[in-house]
């Protein structure tokens, strides 16, 4: 499978629950090829860099990352300022999944180049929905830039 057919998520998600709706939602509707989750921002960057434990993995880059604002170690807003900065990773497509309605999260998550932001609804069947609309439009209806490996 190619880069440009392979749709793989980045699911950086510390909550357990949450990370199990999200995974079971996007493969029951068919979404994603692959995802991986980690739980931290720390585990994210060393996830797209193929660092300390993702070493051998693929280099393959995710269709997209679907990234919580608030997690241990490294938090979401500076996972995304490292993706933005960088080269390699600026063009993959970030949604910020959150519970934060803050208006200074949702400023700061733009001003860094976010694509989208979805605060998590609290009830489980509005959350399902969320997700599965989020993944469809990032992985099956939006074309994104070529990846460069």
């Amino acid at each position: 499978m190619t880069n440009e057919s392979k749709k793989e998520i980045l699911l950086v998600e510390d909550d357990d629950n949450d990370a199990e709706l999200m995974m079971v939602t996007l493969t029951e509707h068919n979404i994603a090829n692959h995802i991986q989750r980690v739980n931290d921002g720390v585990e994210a960057i060393d996830y797209l860099y193929r660092r300390e434990n993702y070493q051998d993995r693929t280099d393959n880059l995710p269709a997209v990352i679907l990234l919580d604002l608030k997690l241990p170690r490294k938090g979401g807003l500076e996972v995304l300022q490292e993706v933005r900065s960088s080269d390699r990773l600026k063009h993959i497509p970030v949604v910020m999944l959150t519970s934060s309605r803050e208006e200074q999260d949702l400023i700061r998550s733009y001003e860094l180049g976010v694509n989208a932001y979805v605060v998590k609804p609290v009830s489980f069947e509005e959350f399902s929905v969320a997700i599965k609309e989020v993944g469809i439009f990032w992985l099956m209806v939006n074309t994104p830039p070529p990846l460069r490996s």
